[in-house]
């Protein structure tokens, strides 16, 4: 269990990062990061880092189709590490 909260930890610091990346090179009209990209970190556990990031950047919170598939990833998430959890399999 707690090498899950420390996995969580770093990659929803990575996706806080990411997201402010992203971010700032919109204002600058520089290339962006793939919405793919923010998907895959926020499936690998940065999803909570994410959340706070579309709040605290006001970043992808109102386009409507990131954030029907964010909260598909977040599910996702959620769902496969109960089924860890559950199964027995904490990564301890």
């Amino acid at each position: 269990m707690s090498l899950i909260l420390v996995l969580y930890a770093l990659m929803s610091l990575v996706s806080l990062a990411a997201y402010r990346l992203d971010k700032a090179k919109a204002r600058k009209g520089e290339w962006r990061t793939r919405e793919n990209t923010l998907l895959i970190i926020d499936l690998l556990g940065g999803w909570p880092g994410g959340l706070a990031a579309q709040h605290l950047f006001r970043h992808k919170n109102r386009k409507a189709s990131y954030q029907i598939a964010f909260w598909i990833v977040t599910t996702l998430n959620v769902v496969a590490v109960a089924c860890l959890l559950r199964g027995g399999l904490a990564l301890d």
